[in-house]
Order: structure tokens, then C-alpha cells, then sequence
């Protein structure tokens, strides 16, 4: 997905800085296509999880801001070439990416994953596996000996498993877990796995600034709850203590 998709400004245009490329708006850039942590709803906007957690931020750090969409295998690089000035995308914080770019302090705990398969006669070590390009799960799987199998989309993943190309898929316990409770002949199978360490926001290194008021915008989240409360409401993992 291409196209922008702006939200209402939440709050005033003189509160906001200036950043790296030079937009006193911010832009939140997310894949759209990941419930519940973010996906299209029926009028055509961003929502989910991420939706409400971003919105918060931002109007806690006094910035104006705008949702834009893009494909999770270029959602770094556009980052990072200014086509938006912050990844909130159930993006795992990792050494690998933090090479790359700046996170904010993490606004989820980890987030088990899962396996979503047909049969629970699934070889994990040494069948074929499905995963999203890029993720956390799909490193994992290239680290064993099962035989991995990336596509572009999470809804790829899934139809892989239906079709008969993989034997199971590896992703976020809170994406397959609806999946497995709508789909008659699709359950999770074998043991979860925990990667990553949390979720948190990505921004351009240059962003000091955008880093640190979005970081103490989830603090502050944190401590009066409504973190939580929406992690309850979305069932986003474990709750933070």
C-alpha cells in the first residue's frame, strides 16, 4: 500500500519541531495489514493497537501527526530516505536493526510467537516453515534446519499453510490467535518461541529530539496505566508490571 492516509492533527502546528528532513508534521508510518496491531478498517483508516497507542503519543508529546502506510519489506529503508519520520509496526527492537535505526523505549513486552498450523504432526526442525520477510520469526526459522519460506505479506503466510506449500507459519501469537479461532482447519501447533526484545518505535538516528519526547510519551503511558489498558483491550501480550 501506497497511498497516505492522514489523521486528524492532535495538536496545535506551533507545539512541533522541526526534524531531520525538515517536516514539522510527523509522519507514522505503519503496514497496515497486521491486526490487531494495525490494519485498514472499513472506512479506509489506520486502526488497531497501534492506532490508538500512536495517537496517544503524539497528542502526550504535543506533536502533529500523520498515518502513512507501506509494505513491511521497505517500511526501514523509506524510514530512513525521509518518507516518514516514525515506524510503529509491531517492529521487535533488535541489534540488527538498531545498526540501522533508533527505537524508542519499548512500548510492548515481548510478544510470544506461535506456529499456526493444519496438523500437529509438524516436524519444526526440519519441515518447511512460513514467514514474513524481514521479521524476527523469519531469522529464527534460517537459524534451524527447517527449510524457510518468506513472502512479502502476512496474509501470504497464512495461505501458504492452506495451500499445502509450508507446513506451518511463525508469527506473533496475537496475529495468528484470531486466525486460529475463525478458521476450522487452522490451530496453533507445537511450542511457542520468544524472540525480540519488545516493540518500540522506530525513528531516523539523526532524531534524537523525536526519539526522546516519544520515549517519555510511552513512560509516561506506562505509569498511569493506559499502556496497559489498551494492551488488555487489543490482547497484546503481557501487560507491563
Amino acid at each position: 500500500m501506497k497511498k497516505l492516509i492522514l489523521s486528524t492533527a492532535l495538536a496545535a502546528f506551533a507545539a512541533t519541531g522541526v526534524y531531520a528532513d525538515g517536516h514539522a508534521v510527523v509522519r507514522l508510518g505503519t503496514e497496515g495489514a497486521y491486526p490487531p496491531w494495525n490494519f485498514i478498517n472499513d472506512a479506509g483508516e489506520v486502526d488497531g493497537f497501534e492506532r490508538e497507542v500512536g495517537d496517544e503519543l503524539c497528542a502526550r508529546a504535543e506533536l502533529t501527526c500523520e498515518w502513512v502506510t507501506n509494505e513491511w519489506d521497505s517500511i526501514i529503508p523509506n524510514l530512513v530516505s525521509g518518507n516518514y519520520d516514525v515506524i510503529i509496526a509491531g517492529m521487535s527492537i533488535t541489534d540488527e536493526r538498531d545498526e540501522v535505526i533508533d527505537f524508542s523505549e519499548a512500548y510492548t513486552q515481548p510478544d510470544p510467537s506461535a506456529y499456526l498450523g493444519m496438523s500437529e504432526d509438524i516436524d519444526f526442525d526440519g519441515g518447511v516453515i512460513a514467514a514474513q520477510t524481514g521479521t524476527i520469526q523469519a531469522n529464527y526459522i534460517a537459524s534451524t534446519g527447517a527449510t524457510l519460506l518468506e513472502f512479502a505479506t502476512p496474509e501470504e503466510t497464512i495461505a501458504a499453510v492452506k495451500n499445502g506449500e509450508a507446513d506451518a507459519v511463525l508469527a506473533d501469537a496475537s496475529y495468528l490467535a484470531p486466525i486460529a479461532d475463525s478458521e476450522a482447519d487452522l490451530s496453533i501447533v507445537g511450542p511457542d518461541v520468544m524472540l525480540g526484545g519488545g516493540v518500540g518505535l522506530g525513528v531516523r538516528e539523526s532524531d534524537t529530539e523525536l526519539r526522546e519526547k516519544l520515549t517519555a510519551a510511552i513512560q509516561s503511558m506506562k505509569a498511569d496505566g493506559s499502556l496497559n489498558e489498551l494492551i488488555v483491550k487489543w490482547e497484546i501480550g503481557v501487560p507491563f508490571e
